[in-house]
């Protein structure tokens, strides 16, 4: 880490001086403590009830978990769709040729295999899925949907299996595709820093094969470890890098993709210039394999910086946050990497779960954490002392800490990054992925918090179902999570947030989903976000491309 002692000392003697002593606040170097990983295990997060409507202990067994299509009574199989048959299977598997390319519950019982194919990671959403099938190229994926659209067979395409709105599993019998055989890095330039790689590659694969060419992946999740970059690029994920290097519409630079007839498209461009008519690969990147499945992908990413710096403040109110958001756009430019918000509740939730110690004493309403990368070790701690000192003199942050080496870098991030795994502490999360203006992203935690605590349904003993109303996200970004933690999943709850939630963001002009997609979760909510007129549009394009509608059906619109 590029901070020196004298930055830390220079900053405490500036909050010294900035207001009488009733209160010293400092900045000083991060204790060190255990690393907390951020996993995205099935433990932290929601349970199915048990007996008892209770949602705490053990995550439930695959078998435990809710079929989708009782959970949405009102979706019906589509009657158009095929039965597998026996002979479908010994074709796939004549195909494929290896054993273990097709996971076959049709002429057998193979429900114990099938099943992490069939259920998200949350254990949330549970599909009836008979095959699974494991390509290894892009002509075998090729071949498998001309079969599968021949004969009207749905499909559901699927990479880690992580995301939240239940995308990635099936709704009734659909034939899983999964890319987890396609994980090949194709190609990489050093000049241009252009990656060329198979859908399938793990994240956090890509961005070591990456870090050894002093490269990064301009995308970073807590599910890095299990997400492959094709399902990254079908969900247009969002995560921790947006703010330094944008989405994966402008990162993106070409995609392998195939259409439902067994089409291949081929539009792996490695130009960063290509104004040659239409940008198809636009409608596959959010996409949510509705239209054909990605299976490789060419992406410019940027060099690695060598100079890391992450500092966490506490601040007095959410205006002080949004100041400090302002200042450091303006004093860190083109070195701010990340700005991240937390609300004082989540990151007390945090300690409460983990036992680790606080990377503040006392107590702040909100807290902040900044990263900065750049190239010049002198240059960038000269730019982040100038503004600590500024936001430190002008009251705008009360107290902060600023890490000194990288294991405490990983520490304040894990204050962050830790969140979402604690909330599900006490069993269940209702979790809304938004996107708002920054000025009223808080006001909707606020008027929630308001909201359930009128209705009786927040509180500190077991007869209270919700815990609180949690506020944390990207304010680089304008993207909330709001999250209200749970004890048991409760309908009156449900009341409360839906379509409440919805109806404010709409009247606010946001999105009901910033960074999750529409899955199965938010398809019956699109028109919150998009008009009559852009819905018919959408929908005309899935005929156009999908016109026998097999391509993960159910979902998204």
């Amino acid at each position: 880490m590029a901070t020196s002692c004298r930055f830390a000392a220079s900053l405490r003697r500036a909050s010294l001086n900035a207001r009488a002593p009733t209160r010293p606040r400092r900045f000083q170097p991060a204790a060190v403590h255990v690393r907390w990983t951020g996993s995205t295990s099935a433990t932290s997060e929601p349970h199915q009830p048990d007996d008892k409507e209770t949602v705490k202990g053990a995550p439930a067994p695959a078998k435990a978990i809710t079929f989708t299509s009782d959970t949405y009574p009102d979706i019906q199989r589509e009657p158009g769709f095929s039965k597998l048959t026996q002979e479908h299977v010994e074709h796939f598997r004549e195909l494929l040729g290896t054993e273990s390319a097709v996971v076959d519950g049709v002429s057998k019982d193979a429900s114990e295999d099938i099943e992490p194919f069939n259920s998200d990671w949350m254990r949330k959403y549970r599909g009836h899925a008979k095959l699974v099938l494991k390509p290894q190229s892009t002509e075998e994926v090729s071949q498998i949907l001309k079969f599968c659209n021949d004969n009207k067979l749905a499909v559901v395409p699927q990479g880690g299996n992580t995301g939240l709105v239940g995308g990635s599993v099936p709704v009734f019998d659909e034939i899983v595709i999964n890319l987890q055989k396609m994980d090949k890095i194709r190609s990489f330039d050093e000049v241009s820093g252009i990656l060329v790689a198979d859908a399938g590659v793990i994240l956090e694969v890509a961005d070591n094969f990456l870090a050894e060419k002093n490269h990064i992946f301009p995308l970073d999740l807590g599910a890095k470890g299990s997400c492959q970059i094709g399902g990254n690029v079908a969900t247009n994920a969002g995560g921790l890098r947006l703010l330094r290097y944008g989405s994966l519409h402008g990162n993106v630079l070409g995609i392998e993709a195939v259409l439902p007839d067994g089409t291949i498209l081929d539009d792996l461009s490695t130009l960063r210039k290509n104004n040659t008519g239409y940008d198809l690969k636009q409608l596959f990147i959010g996409g949510e394999g509705t239209i054909g499945i990605i299976t490789g992908i060419s992406i410019l990413t940027p060099q690695r910086s060598p100079a890391i710096n992450v500092a966490y403040f506490g601040l007095a109110s959410y205006e002080k946050t949004q100041q400090a958001f302002r200042e450091a756009k303006g004093q860190l430019s083109e070195i701010l990497s990340a700005f991240e918000l937390m609300d004082g509740n989540s990151q007390h939730i945090v300690n409460k779960v983990t036992g680790k110690k606080m990377p503040l004493e006392g107590d702040h309403p909100f807290y902040c954490l900044i990263e900065t990368s750049g190239s010049n070790t002198d240059h960038d701690s000269e730019k982040l002392q100038a503004f600590l000192e500024h936001v430190m003199e002008n009251d705008i942050v009360e107290d902060g800490v600023l890490a000194q080496d990288q294991t405490q870098i990983q520490e304040l991030w894990s204050f962050r990054e830790g969140i979402s795994e604690c909330l599900g502490h006490w069993g269940g999360v209702y979790k809304y992925d938004l996107s708002l203006p920054i000025a009223q992203m808080y006001d909707l935690v606020n008027d929630v918090r308001d909201r359930l605590t009128k209705a009786k349904l927040i509180g500190d003993d077991d007869s209270y179902p919700a815990l609180d109303v949690i506020g944390y996200g990207h304010m680089g970004d304008a993207n909330l999570h709001l999250n209200i933690p749970v004890r048991r999943y409760d309908k009156k709850v449900e009341k409360e947030l839906e379509p409440y939630v919805y109806e404010w963001v709409q009247s606010r002009k946001g999105s009901i989903s910033a960074e999750h997609g529409l899955g199965i979760a938010k398809k019956a909510y699109i028109g919150y976000s998009k008009s009559d007129s852009m819905i018919k549009l959408m929908k005309q394009i899935k005929g156009l491309y999908d016109p026998n509608g097999i391509m993960n059906p159910y979902k998204y619109m």
